[in-house]
């Protein structure tokens, strides 16, 4: 399914979809700090048939977001060159996907979160299969679900938090898996930008 969707045709969503933020509310306890910059990739593999995105699972001893489901990246080290760098190197670090390895097709808009992270989502094509070398301090699995299972609105619920009025993104579990926080919101952003699911 969606093999319609090419990389050209994402490359020419995703240069609209980077200039469309999201920013939630951070918690009060950041209310007077600056944003944490940071980047993540989200990993699209096409197995022959149709495509995928791939994520991460964290162990439970990692220091941030322990068990929760995550695409490979991070904090900006000062060594980074810019925010592309980062998502690459993470993901170089966390799973051993080489940066040459991966074709940047563009990104999102920058995401800030109520942990208060800022984060650009960058979105690459990446080989598959493909020999992951897992950190495994850090991650606890590599899997991938299928774009067209994510579109469909019956596999996920979006609903506000009385308490705090933010929107909250849930998908139902998958193989296990439960995707839910900030990575089904950039999930989610990104099947919008790419006209998969109504804006």
């Amino acid at each position: 399914m969606l093999s319609h969707l090419t990389e050209a045709g994402i490359i020419a969503r995703l240069d609209v979809a980077e200039h469309q933020s999201f920013h939630e509310k951070p918690f009060p306890q950041f209310a007077n700090r600056s944003p944490r910059a940071a980047s993540v990739l989200l990993p699209l593999a096409w197995d022959g048939r149709e495509w995928h995105i791939l994520y991460t699972r964290r162990t439970d001893i990692v220091e941030h977001h322990k068990g929760q489901v995550s695409f490979p990246g991070g904090a900006t080290d000062p060594e980074d060159a810019n925010p592309e760098e980062t998502a690459l190197r993470e993901a170089e670090e966390e799973i051993g996907l080489r940066r040459g390895d991966v074709h940047i097709l563009g990104r999102l808009g920058e995401m800030l979160t109520v942990t208060n992270f800022i984060i650009t989502p960058f979105v690459g094509v990446i080989p598959w299969p493909y020999a992951f070398k897992v950190h495994t301090i850090e991650v606890e699995r590599v899997f991938t679900l299928p774009l067209a299972w994510l579109a469909n609105h019956d596999n996920w619920q979006e609903f506000v938090r009385p308490e705090t009025g933010l929107s909250v993104i849930t998908f139902f579990p998958y193989d296990g898996e439960l995707l839910w926080g900030v990575t089904a919101r950039i999930t989610v952003e990104f099947l919008r930008a790419m006209g998969l699911i109504p804006s």
